[in-house]
């Protein structure tokens, strides 16, 4: 599995997201400028200038037409796919963080860092179909969890909102109402900062990447743990495959810590378990730092991982890997 190497950004990764079609890549890092390439050669399509400050997550429309990133700079910005346009800047006094398109694509969440006395937050807003008749009003604001919130997804039928972050709990919210419905106990929970979470295809399960060296699957309705993944390694990445029984989980140590050591010593590599067994089949090296972001192409055979280092590489499966025996 020969990786194609994608330099297009100058600072680290921090989010990947494959459009639904599978063919267009999105990328965002440190560097302020949201990138998409095309998904089977790593050929970069353009860019999305605008932005002053990191892009920490994005997320695209089914129709592949609009995208939605946050940013550093206070700001969650709406664009035109084909064109880099801006269509619209939701303006916030705190940094955005987490993004997520309701299915419809009708309704965000967005989530906004601590910042100053502000707490964080979760902000759900309307997307118009038409820009011109877009607004910035907020439907409906949570405020509760300590400290940041890393990750916010819709659950079944945008029903509810997912939440998890700095405080290592993950929560459930009535997206109409706001208010708390689950959260996830100090027993079976994860006792560090959580970094990412990325649902199933089918929308039942989830799973959650944690600082504290694990990965968990959960029931997106009951919040009820179904399966652990230990590694040796703190975690910033998750990843499902939609095709095979097949978890992927990324990270390596603090970046603050990468200079002092040797980079075989860091663990950079993406490591795939059995989502059944929770046993490790296999990892897939190349990193020259930890990895930050992890994304399945949609149609399973290839993936994408992303890294302190600033590059992108995209690996396209080979046929022994749909044939793996545990």
């Amino acid at each position: 599995m020969r990786p194609i190497l994608m330099k297009g950004h100058e600072r680290p990764l921090t989010f990947l997201k494959y459009n639904r079609d599978g063919d267009l890549l999105f990328s965002c890092a440190k560097d302020h400028t949201p990138t998409v390439w095309f998904a089977d050669n790593g050929e970069r399509l353009g860019t999305y200038r605008g932005h002053n400050g990191a892009v920490w997550c994005c997320d695209v429309s089914r129709d592949s037409m609009t995208l939605i990133t946050g940013s550093a700079d206070q700001t969650a910005k709406v664009w035109n796919v084909q064109t880099g346009e801006q269509l619209f800047t939701f303006n916030f006094g705190c940094p955005a963080r987490a993004v997520d398109l309701a299915v419809g694509d009708h309704l965000a969440v967005i989530t906004t860092d601590p910042f100053m006395d502000s707490p964080s937050a979760i902000h759900v807003k309307i997307i118009a179909r038409d820009p011109a008749d877009q607004t910035g009003d907020s439907v409906l604001t949570i405020k509760g969890p300590q400290g940041r919130i890393n990750r916010a997804v819709w659950g079944p039928l945008n029903t509810t909102i997912i939440s998890a972050g700095e405080d290592a709990v993950v929560r459930i919210w009535d997206s109409e109402t706001g208010k708390l419905l689950k959260e996830s106990d100090k027993e079976s929970g994860h006792k560090k900062t959580i970094t990412a979470l990325t649902k199933s295809v089918d929308g039942s399960h989830f799973l959650t990447g944690s600082l504290d060296k694990s990965a968990r699957l959960w029931d997106i309705r009951t919040l009820t743990l179904i399966k652990t993944y230990v590694t040796e390694r703190p975690v910033n990445a998750v990843a499902m495959s939609p095709l095979l029984d097949h978890v992927v989980l990324g990270g390596g140590q603090d970046a603050s810590n990468v200079t002092t050591t040797d980079h075989r010593a860091g663990k950079f590599e993406a490591k795939f378990y059995d989502k059944i067994l929770q046993e490790e089949i296999g990892g897939v090296k190349g990193h020259f730092g930890p990895i930050n972001a992890l994304a399945f192409n949609p149609d399973g055979k290839s993936f994408s991982s992303g890294g302190e280092d600033g590059y992108v590489r995209l690996h396209h499966f080979d046929p022994d890997y749909f044939n793996i025996k545990i």
